[in-house]
């Protein structure tokens, strides 16, 4: 990580002592944090907040504004691993933090800081958590989205919850936007990024259909660029096998994808972690929702636009990872022109691309 600082406890005592946030690491999830990053800066600007990162997650830290620095830690998610529980906790020892916020509601993810000695940890009940926790908070369920539920615990118990949370946000310093774009795509006039990827079948949206969406935008003279992670390499070839102009830049490294998508004039995407990251990036970005329910999961920056199948479905939406009917029509019935159509559009309100 490129954010590094000495921990000072101010005279302050624990109130001016760093916050650790505790996230969840699902890469959309990870984003929204960024809004509790923003609350915590307005009630004390000068207070350092750390956040707790998988190596996945980490590069998102870098363009996150106000964050400190990452605590880089890969905890396995279907084991207690003790003894990397305790190797970090005596790494959180060392920062002598004075709060944690523990959004997921696991037992092992408020156990590090417990063992740490965390003076004030904060979390929902979840797993039975008391002993772990000592600033418990209830009526996690009552809460109805999860930036609810995480923004929350930056604020009072019985504090009234406002109708709007700061916005996430993140910065690429122009330079190494301008040298991402020199190294990648130094001839590209307008371009386009596609992100096919999703946790679950259902979420996706058909390859074949973002083939067609990109043959249509490469015919317009758009480069269009594969976004995703190792998982989507499959896909990407799929979509990008035999058509000029649309290149796979999918793999490892979530920072490509970050940059490729605050790179691109427009951005295509599931509901996935990439969405959020494309419109916290300020990128016009088009999200594509079939099972899951825009209100409860879209990113809260604004969107170029949500597409959902225009027709009347007594199964949506299901949240679930794998369609039990089989049809999949709420992803099957957003055609590839309507969504070109709004990628058209998109483009042709987006500035020209600056070049360097």
């Amino acid at each position: 990580m490129r954010k590094q600082s000495n921990t000072s406890r101010g005279a302050s005592g624990l109130d001016a002592a760093p916050v650790l946030i505790v996230p969840y690491q699902w890469i959309g999830d990870f984003v929204r944090c960024h809004s509790v990053v923003k609350l915590l800066k307005s009630q004390d600007s000068e207070r350092p907040i750390d956040v707790l990162a998988s190596s996945n997650a980490a590069p998102l830290l870098d363009y996150m504004p106000g964050v400190r620095k990452g605590i880089v830690c890969d905890l396995p998610r279907r084991r207690l691993a003790l003894r990397r529980q305790w190797a970090l906790a005596r790494r959180l020892r060392q920062e002598s933090y004075g709060q944690v916020l523990v959004m997921p509601r696991t037992w092992k993810a408020a156990l590090a800081p417990a063992l740490a000695g965390i003076p004030h940890r904060t979390g929902f009940v979840g797993e039975w958590r008391f002993g772990l926790l000592n600033d418990l908070r209830f009526g996690e369920r009552k809460l109805p989205r999860m930036i609810d539920q995480c923004s929350a615990l930056a604020l009072p118990p019985d504090a009234q919850l406002p109708s709007d949370w700061p916005l996430p946000e993140l910065v690429v310093p122009s330079s190494e936007l301008a040298a991402w774009r020199q190294r990648t795509a130094p001839h590209a006039v307008r371009t386009a990024a596609i992100a096919p990827g999703a946790v679950g079948p259902s979420k996706r949206w058909p390859a074949t259909y973002y083939r067609e969406l990109s043959a249509a935008l490469a015919r317009d003279g758009v480069e269009v660029w594969v976004v995703g992670g190792p998982g989507e390499k499959a896909l990407a070839q799929e979509i990008a096998q035999g058509l000029a102009g649309v290149r796979d830049l999918t793999g490892h490294d979530l920072r490509n994808a970050i940059l490729a998508l605050a790179a691109a004039d427009v951005a295509v995407s599931n509901d996935s972690g990439l969405l959020h990251v494309a419109a916290a990036l300020g990128t016009p970005s088009i999200g594509i929702f079939g099972p899951t329910s825009p209100w409860h999961w879209a990113p809260l920056n604004p969107l170029a636009a949500i597409v959902q199948a225009e027709i009347e479905l007594d199964c949506r939406p299901c949240h679930k990872p794998v369609c039990s009917l089989g049809h999949h029509l709420c992803m099957r019935e957003i055609t590839p022109q309507r969504v070109a159509q709004l990628a058209r559009h998109a483009l042709a309100r987006a500035p020209e691309m600056s070049r360097i």
